[in-house]
């Protein structure tokens, strides 16, 4: 089997399997360089790779490169010069190479804690747009397969503790619609302690205002560390349904995740109209 066929074919494995890894591509070789344009290493989240970008400490500080982009998500372009081992370079061979490294087969997580109306049309919505899903609830009725088919995973834990049962990284978004205040009280500071895109809370502006007040008081969290927590989550739809909620929710998460402002579409099109006179 080739070298290439060999990547590609781990590459479909992690995809279809769900599994993080970083596709290493040389994209630019100048001078004397142990491997050329075109050249392709896969990086699991072990370590062990599947072809290779030319081995030795080159090698290895791409493939440390690959797992850091496989924790944050983001691609990268690295340049590696190869030309004094005293200056720190990995490598004598007088020449240089950018080498670019790509997450692959890692779907954003959207982890939903409480099984309620609202996260199982939460955790349906998620699936349908894409997110691998992961549900928790500290009851297993309203956490297992037959509950809701089709997620990637279920949890069945106290909130407090969801951080030992699901690993979350800066590509996992937090919907937490949980049953009340005494919840959230060991909820949010387990969250806060984490390096999650998005932690959003469901309930009234009341409620919040009191689950800080108690947080201050009892956790000694501070307005910075809250300013972390979407709440009340979602976007102003006057949703009432479960399902309109969700989308609310999901919303909320695509635009931060997009980077998008949330504002009508229709004020884009007047702007562009300003533009033209």
């Amino acid at each position: 089997m080739s070298e290439d066929r060999a990547v590609y074919e781990a590459l479909l494995e992690a995809q279809s399997r769900g599994e993080p890894a970083a596709l290493a591509i040389v994209v630019s070789a100048q001078g004397s360089v142990p491997r050329h344009e075109g050249s392709k290493m896969l990086v699991r989240r072990d370590g062990s790779i599947v072809g290779t970008v030319g081995g030795g400490a080159l090698e290895s500080l791409v493939i440390q490169e690959a797992l850091a982009v496989m924790s944050d998500g983001r691609s990268r372009l690295s340049s590696y010069a190869l030309n004094d081992l005293a200056a720190g370079d990995p490598g004598i061979c007088g020449g240089t190479v950018q080498v670019f490294i790509e997450p692959v087969g890692l779907s954003p997580l959207l982890l939903v804690i409480g099984g309620g109306h609202v996260g199982r049309a939460l955790a349906e919505l998620g699936k349908w747009t894409g997110f691998r899903v992961v549900l928790s609830d500290d009851r297993e009725a309203f956490c297992n397969p037959e509950y809701v088919p089709g997620l990637d995973g279920y949890a069945v834990c106290k909130p407090g503790n969801i951080a030992q049962h699901v690993e979350i990284t800066p590509q996992t978004y937090v919907a937490a619609v949980t049953r009340g205040m005494p919840i959230d009280l060991d909820l949010i500071p387990a969250l806060l302690a984490t390096p999650a895109a998005y932690i959003g809370l469901i309930g009234s502006r009341r409620r919040w205002a009191l689950t800080v007040k108690a947080l201050k008081a009892e956790r000694q969290l501070t307005d910075e560390q809250l300013r972390r927590v979407y709440a009340p989550i979602g976007l102003e739809l006057n949703a009432e349904t479960p399902q309109e909620i969700a989308i609310s929710i999901l919303a909320q998460i695509i635009m931060l995740r997009r980077g998008g402002d949330g504002r009508p579409m229709q004020w884009l099109g007047e702007e562009v109209e300003a533009e033209k006179v």
